[in-house]
């Protein structure tokens, strides 16, 4: 009963994304501190149009939906009251010429789905990276820690008779994977639980990763990256991933590191760890500073920075 109830809500949300798309709906999220500034303004208590409704997680009065869209959101399991107004419990963001159901702001809830800034600097990277020599043959590839799937829709696209898993470990990121697929016509990804690549067989081509970083107090999953500063997550992944490329298979890993006065602990592991003869890598920062408002919180004492990183290691094809 429990699945068949999930489904239904699975296909009320596809069917308000399909609504959506056909009402010219976009929405670039921004940071949950940007956010949290915009809807601070007076003018902004109550949503006035789709966008506040969707993008900006502000309470809603019902006819502003209108009766599809409202049912669309009440048969989908997001629909909300606050008071005598309603809200969405769901996010929809765009990125490229996709749309990708997430959850509301602010995302407090332990199985929360983020999608922000760092998503479309992922799916940048990934884009880049599928421009190059190395991504001629992609027939295999998974997105670790997939969250609302971006990662594994744009390969999916881009490579289209390849096979693409997204895993995660959050079954709110599978059904949302599941239903962005669905939104992009894209029949060539699978969404599998899996911690890491436990739950999965064989070998990959490329593999993919934007895992949480940060030091949560809450080990809420989607922000949490466990270890020493938030990268023990960003270790794990390498570790698991490494032996699971295919000759010539390559890993994307794009992740934050404190920086600290001592320099980048997490390029001084990566240096430590792969020293094997088949694996070439790259590593690259990207952005210098990210979510400087972390380092108010505990932990961060000896943090100067967070910076944006992407790994690319490849296993030689001899």
């Amino acid at each position: 009963m429990h699945s068949e109830q999930n489904t239904v809500q699975q296909q009320a949300l596809l069917g308000l994304g399909q609504a959506l798309v056909k009402q010219g709906y976009r929405f670039v999220t921004a940071t949950p501190l940007t956010h949290e500034r915009v809807n601070a303004r007076a003018e902004n208590s109550q949503a006035r149009d789709l966008a506040g409704v969707f993008g900006w997680s502000r309470p809603f009065a019902a006819p502003l939906l209108g009766d599809e869209l409202l049912e669309l959101l009440r048969a989908g399991g997001a629909l909300q009251e606050e008071g005598s107004l309603h809200a969405s419990a769901v996010r929809w963001s765009s990125l490229g010429d996709n749309l990708f159901v997430h959850s509301r702001y602010p995302t407090v809830q332990t199985d929360a789905v983020f999608f922000g800034p760092d998503t479309y600097r992922f799916v940048r990277a990934i884009d880049a990276w599928l421009g190059t020599p190395s991504a001629t043959q992609v027939t295999r590839a998974v997105d670790i820690c997939c969250g609302a799937g971006p990662g594994a829709l744009c390969i999916a696209q881009a490579r289209p008779s390849a096979e693409v898993l997204a895993v995660d470990i959050n079954p709110r990121a599978l059904q949302f994977t599941r239903i962005n697929a669905a939104l992009a016509k894209l029949t060539n990804v699978e969404a599998h639980y899996s911690d890491l690549l436990k739950n999965v067989d064989g070998e990959f081509d490329l593999i993919v990763a934007n895992p949480p970083y940060m030091l949560d107090a809450e080990s809420r999953a989607y922000r949490n990256g466990g270890g020493e500063l938030g990268a023990g997550l960003s270790e794990a992944i390498v570790e698991a991933a490494l032996p699971r490329l295919a000759p010539g298979g390559s890993l994307l890993l794009y992740t934050g590191v404190a920086m600290t006065a001592a320099g980048d602990p997490f390029l001084a592991y990566v240096k430590r760890t792969l020293g094997d003869q088949s694996l070439a890598w790259r590593y690259e920062e990207v952005d210098p500073d990210v979510f400087g408002e972390e380092l108010l919180k505990p932990g961060y004492e000896q943090v100067e920075r967070i910076a944006a990183v992407v790994l690319t290691v490849t296993r030689t094809a001899g």
